[in-house]
């Protein structure tokens, strides 16, 4: 089971509980006393619309997790683009146990399913351009693994995890704190004890010309800029020849990302990817 597995197997768990409540044999009281327990059966998960599939593995092990005697089988893989009527995986076994794992498994895939097929479109409008799409920390509480290993099966990319793993100095940062001198002494500490890329968001022009005379920046965040100004960043960016990444981001849509990557930026991030992304209709259906 791929994708930071202890907390994606502490989230099944939890996500059984909720539906099933404590024992995963008697709780779904509909089966218990509607379906005959000896009662076998084999059934298919399909797509009911196209889109771009995610988190076969994690709906795998919520089959396993209900009963290791089912036997279920991958069709597809993440990343596969699926087309209506497709057949995602197949299952067989009690009737009971897989009518009891149905809903927590379909509700993992359409969920990452609809974060890929979202990625997939952002990423389609940025194909002919060197320009990456990112994805952000606006992720579902606990499923930030999930939904960012869905983002690349979708054709994007991942931004730091967390605040661990990337210092990100963005504006808030700087109202505490915002001579260059102070600045190149913080980037310096940061780097010698922990290690991480450094990141520094800019509003203005006049910060970018800044923040490209420092030394150990990694990238810079173009924050709210306009296409004009996000082309004078990277003219500005090349002409010092400065190793700087840069990266746009604030409120662009389908609409927009285009025009976005054709300024020559290097990423651009996107919080839609996951903040609002919408579930791909997938179903269960008995064969």
């Amino acid at each position: 089971m791929s994708s930071s597995s202890d907390v994606t197997s502490a989230l099944i768990d939890l996500a059984l509980r909720e539906d099933v409540g404590e024992n995963l044999q008697t709780g779904d009281v509909t089966s218990v006393y509607f379906v005959p327990a000896d009662s076998t059966t084999s059934a298919y998960i399909y797509a009911k619309e196209d889109g771009v599939l995610a988190g076969v593995e994690v709906a795998l092990e919520v089959f396993r997790r209900v009963d290791v005697d089912l036997k279920v089988v991958a069709l597809r893989r993440d990343g596969d683009l699926l087309s209506k009527g497709d057949h995602v995986l197949d299952v067989s076994g009690l009737a009971r146990s897989i009518l009891t794992a149905e809903r927590t498994a379909l509700n993992f895939l359409q969920r990452l399913s609809g974060v890929a097929t979202q990625t997939r479109a952002y990423a389609s409008m940025v194909k002919s351009t060197k320009a990456k799409v990112l994805d952000t920390r606006k992720t579902t509480p606990g499923w930030r693994a999930l939904e960012k290993m869905a983002v690349v099966a979708g054709g994007g990319s991942n931004h730091r995890m967390g605040l661990y793993d990337r210092a990100m100095v963005k504006d808030n940062h700087l109202v505490a704190e915002n001579r260059i001198e102070a600045l190149q002494s913080a980037i310096g500490r940061v780097r010698a004890d922990r290690g991480v890329e450094v990141e520094l968001e800019a509003d203005t022009l006049e910060q970018v010309k800044d923040f490209l005379s420092l030394s150990g920046v990694d990238y810079i965040l173009l924050d709210n800029m306009t296409n004009e100004s996000i082309r004078a960043a990277v003219l500005m960016r090349d002409e010092s020849g400065a190793r700087v990444a840069l990266e746009a981001s604030g409120g662009i849509n389908l609409e927009t990302i285009a025009d976005v990557a054709s300024t020559g930026v290097d990423f651009i991030s996107v919080g839609a990817l996951t903040h609002s992304a919408v579930a791909l209709d997938l179903s269960l259906e008995f064969k």
